[in-house]
């Protein structure tokens, strides 16, 4: 009788902790991150397929309007803001805000900050605008952030239906010329500089503009 009743607690206790590694292993992490750049279909389909490198990924939804990407991730395994934000960079575009509901409750976020580069004294700041090559939102997010990288620019702005980026620049530190190499180095095709056929190449489907 002794040793039936000492069997029947050992079988209580992994059948509870099977039940409970199973419950634990149901359970899921929910995910919502504004994404800078969506601007087609076909955006969103290469965010999800970077996405779904990570195996137990479910419930993908993007609204292209807004940008909001949410999906679910099994809390035994869960997913960091950083893992999240680097594989947003990794399919071409930028994180804004990242917010992560655990199942335990807790809530992470982090949200973009962008810092105005300061203005020096001695600056002579400049305003001029010139073409770029381009088609999407996708690519505005890549002209303006390859410009506002250098040096000097303080301020850039690419109109997608007249092709023409707005910049304002120090001309001690840059120049419209180095700019433009800058953004040829980047893929777009700018008045006087060509990007590389090869870089041209490797940008996204949607990215691929006419070239003349």
């Amino acid at each position: 009788m002794k040793y039936t009743i000492i069997i029947l607690i050992m079988s209580f206790c992994a059948s509870f902790q099977t039940t409970a590694f199973a419950q634990k292993k149901s359970e899921r992490d929910q995910y919502t991150i504004t994404v800078e750049g969506l601007g087609c279909p076909f955006c969103a389909y290469g965010l999800e397929k970077k996405f779904k490198e990570f195996k137990g990924i479910k419930h993908i939804k993007i609204e292209m309007e807004t940008g909001v990407f949410t999906f679910s991730f099994p809390a035994d395994k869960p997913l960091s803001v950083e893992q999240v934000k680097n594989q947003v960079e990794e399919a071409g575009y930028t994180a804004k805000s990242t917010v992560i509901k655990r199942t335990d409750g807790s809530i992470e976020k982090d949200e973009l900050i962008i810092e105005e580069k300061i203005v020096s004294e001695d600056a002579v700041v400049l305003k001029d605008d010139f073409f770029v090559a381009g088609n999407c939102n996708m690519c505005a997010a890549r002209i303006e952030k390859t410009a506002l990288k250098l040096n000097g620019v303080f301020k850039a702005k690419w109109n997608k239906k007249s092709k023409m980026l707005t910049v304002e620049f120090d001309e001690n530190s840059t120049t419209i010329s180095a700019i433009e190499k800058a953004i040829a180095k980047a893929g777009h095709d700018t008045s006087t500089a060509k990007a590389d056929d090869e870089i041209y190449n490797n940008l996204p489907p949607c990215c691929l503009y006419d070239r003349k």
